[in-house]
């Protein structure tokens, strides 16, 4: 009977398949500063589009209306003199959206989009929103953030060490300033979601590196004791033995919030759940990324840094070099090593026992 085939992940764990994450590093980091580069020039260039909330303004909320939304943001660009943002909710309703507005004016544009729509100036439901609540939301959010980074490094730090730490919280800066360019790019409002999104994105990006960290710790342990693989070799076995971890968790993510982004946001236009699901599905996407190809690398970089991690790298070099001048396999020569241990514990003994005898015998003649 055929024997059954082990498991990509299984056979990651053991080694027995492995990707050179590790090896390929620096096109990671070339790829890295690329996109964020993107990110930053975006950010400079274009800005982001930010909400109602954060710039002021009134939000028109009409009934069930058979105009497009095309249709409905000429209309209330021409009666504010302003740009508009027009959203077509599942229920048919239209959500307009219209800064730089005071009280008068705001009443004014109302007026004025019922007779264009056609609406009983009843019907349409006006909110007017001021500015300073969307900085105060803003000013709460960088504070958080701010606090959230700081109580990561100084946990890592405690739990790891503060190289994983580091390489942590530059993972974490990656991923916003990512999530926050392509919303540039792409033009995405930025509303209050879009902020409890965000924020929420940091948690999962710092769990597949926790991950990650935790084997690299386990698999590191004592490996100055040993003389077969370097450093960065065992974090390359620590990130395929979590591979199928991390990714299955990142798929399992990822779906709900593609029905909030696809299906709540998309099919049933709620705005809300638009905004949060669209920064947590690039999020996730950005952290999954960042955990297997930013933190764990930087890691491995600073590590071998450290001098007792650089005489081990000379001395797995220099064993992998004489076994190859042997024509020896590595599991070759760790057995002559072995046995050379044990065959120089032989002769310290044999040395031992005659300086006894030695003693013995000198003692007789006394």
């Amino acid at each position: 009977m055929a024997k059954k085939r082990d498991s990509l992940g299984a056979r990651l764990n053991r080694g027995e398949v492995a990707y050179d994450f590790i090896g390929n590093r620096k096109l990671w980091y070339g790829l890295s500063i690329l996109i964020t580069i993107t990110a930053i020039v975006a950010l400079a260039v274009r800005g982001l589009n930010m909400g109602i909330e954060f710039q002021g303004g009134a939000v028109f909320t009409t009934p069930k209306s058979e105009v497009s939304v095309s249709q409905a943001q000429e209309y209330a660009e021409e009666a504010s003199g302003h740009d508009a943002l027009v959203q077509k909710l599942g229920s048919g309703a239209l959500r307009i959206q219209v800064g730089g507005l005071d009280t008068e004016k705001s009443d004014q544009v109302r007026s004025e989009l019922a007779k264009d729509l056609g609406i009983a100036e009843s019907k349409i439901a006006a909110e007017l929103v001021g500015p300073s609540w969307g900085e105060q939301i803003a000013n709460k959010a960088w504070t958080g953030l701010a606090v959230f980074m700081i109580l990561v490094v100084i946990y890592l730090a405690i739990a790891f060490e503060w190289r994983m730490a580091v390489a942590a919280l530059i993972a974490l800066i990656h991923d916003l300033t990512i999530t926050v360019g392509i919303y540039s790019l792409v033009g995405f409002e930025v509303t209050v979601g879009t902020v409890i999104g965000l924020l929420t994105i940091l948690g999962y990006s710092l769990y597949d590196t926790v991950v990650v960290f935790d084997s690299l710790k386990e698999g590191t342990k004592d490996i100055t004791k040993q003389t077969r693989y370097t450093y960065s070799e065992v974090a390359n076995r620590s990130i395929n033995g979590t591979l199928i971890r991390s990714i299955n968790t990142t798929v399992v993510a990822l779906l709900p919030v593609a029905g909030l982004l696809f299906i709540g946001g998309g099919v049933l236009g709620a705005g809300m759940l638009n905004d949060i699901s669209l920064s947590l599905f690039v999020g996730l996407a950005a952290g999954a990324y960042s955990s297997i190809f930013i933190a764990t690398p930087l890691v491995a970089d600073l590590k071998e840094r450290e001098p007792a991690i650089k005489a081990l790298k000379k001395r797995v070099l220099a064993k992998r070099a004489s076994a190859a001048a042997k024509g020896e396999s590595l599991e070759d020569a760790d057995s002559d090593e072995h046995r050379d241990g044990f065959d120089e514990d032989d002769d310290r003994t044999a040395v031992v026992g005659q300086r006894g005898r030695r003693g013995r015998a000198s003692e007789q003649r006394g």
